[in-house]
């Protein structure tokens, strides 16, 4: 674990350093993943079910294709009751939140007579891609698929590795709770090719979403133009920008909290208190001994995390600008000052008792956020992840006379007359 001073002299280079570390996976996986889109574009079905052997152990043909309705809505009837209302519970605030993301259309006449305007469709269809073994979780289901049922898609297919064909029955039930239309038993590079180009049993779709390893990260950064993508994700990261008031026990947690996801992910602790920094260092070591996710944990802290000590928590914002995380903590008494001043974070959570964990299950907002400083020009998944917006204009004779003699001059000085005289026909 790094341990900084903002007041060193040495301090700007090691910051820029910590802010540059590629964490990413090392694996150069571009070649691989291009000759698997390629087989998958070329050969169908077959390229699918023989990857999906190598890969998963799985025979889709012997085990099934696809996992029906009736077997999702089977998983959440299983469910224990407790576990199933938290469910549905989180499924509801998510609907409510993102339903008042639903643009509006526009339309108008400005003063030269003409209409003009904008309509907002969505989708029809997409693509929502779930992880299977380690991080197999309903929770992504949920953020996925209903800001896609928010937004009017028509159909919704799921696809999800199924290692030796065991699914996690909270996947299916998620699924039953947003009402997915498809779900698959395909994962990997040759999942996301099949919903991107289609096949003879997959029908394609028009947005692919959800979180995969680097090879799932990769096909979707290649396919991008053939289907429209969320982001291409990085391992989770959290800054926490506390001052000595706050419980350590409840800060080293809230930074466990992503360091448990992978070895990758990062966790950085800013303060204004120097003893408050140690303690927390000392009580991340313990609780760490307590996790089951402990190793990992483990070493995600000791490769990634930091502790910054800075003079006072106003300096704090300008790093964490340059960090731009995915999740920011501001645990003060008064965070909407500070958050005034943060300009580049993709969710943010204010307050002591508002932990980054509440917002990855049951707040509302979604919790599929840009990572590797891509906060800088990239926004969480929303409703308009799954829309797209059409302009139109209409011109009346009167109104065409008023704009048309620039646009004519404008077509002749492009050097093009065509265009020029499409307009000036009609005048």
């Amino acid at each position: 674990m790094i341990r900084l001073d903002a007041s060193s002299a040495d301090f700007a280079p090691a910051f820029s350093a910590l802010v540059n570390a590629r964490r990413e996976a090392d694996e150069d996986v571009s070649r691989d993943v291009s000759a698997i889109l390629r087989s998958v574009r070329e050969q169908g079905d077959a390229a699918v079910r023989d990857y999906t052997q190598r890969f998963d152990r799985h025979d889709l043909d012997a085990g099934g294709w696809r996992i029906s309705r009736e077997d999702c809505h089977a998983a959440l009837d299983r469910l224990e009751p407790e576990l199933r209302k938290a469910l549905e519970l989180a499924a509801e605030r998510i609907r409510t939140y993102h339903a008042e993301q639903r643009p509006a259309d526009r339309d108008h006449t400005d003063a030269a007579g003409i209409r003009l305007g904008a309509r907002w469709n969505a989708v029809e269809a997409a693509g929502l891609y779930v992880p299977g073994g380690r991080a197999a979780y309903p929770s992504s289901v949920l953020m996925n698929a209903i800001p896609a049922k928010v937004a009017g898609v028509d159909r919704l297919a799921m696809v999800t590795p199924t290692p030796g064909g065991l699914i996690n029955p909270l996947v299916l039930a998620a699924a039953a709770i947003a009402e997915v239309d498809e779900v698959w038993r395909i994962g990997g590079a040759q999942a996301i090719a099949a919903l991107a180009y289609g096949t003879d049993t997959i029908a394609p779709v028009d947005v692919v979403v959800g979180p995969g390893n680097a090879w799932v990260a990769e096909a979707k950064r290649q396919l991008y133009g053939v289907v429209g993508i969320d982001m291409v994700a990085g391992p989770s990261e959290i800054v926490v920008v506390a001052d000595g008031a706050n419980d350590p026990a409840w800060i080293a947690a809230d930074l466990l909290s992503q360091a448990e996801h992978d070895p990758t992910s990062q966790s950085i602790l800013l303060t204004d208190d120097a003893a408050f920094g140690e303690a927390v260092a000392v009580e991340v070591d313990a609780q760490i001994a307590r996790l089951q996710t402990g190793d990992t944990a483990r070493a995600a802290w000791d490769a990634n995390g930091a502790i910054i000590l800075v003079p006072m928590l106003e300096a704090a914002l300008p790093l964490v600008d340059r960090l731009a995380p995915e999740h920011l903590e501001l645990a003060t008494a008064d965070p909407d000052a500070l958050f005034a001043k943060v300009r580049h974070a993709g969710s943010v959570f204010l307050g002591r008792h508002t932990p980054e964990a509440v917002g990855d299950y049951i707040a509302g907002p979604n919790h599929v956020l840009p990572t590797g400083r891509r906060a800088r020009f990239a926004s969480g998944l929303s409703v308009l992840d799954f829309m797209k917006r059409t302009s139109f204009i209409a011109c009346s004779p009167a109104s065409l006379a008023v704009v048309g003699p620039a646009a004519v001059a404008l077509a002749e000085a492009e050097g093009l007359p065509a265009h020029a005289q499409s307009i000036a026909v009609r005048l």
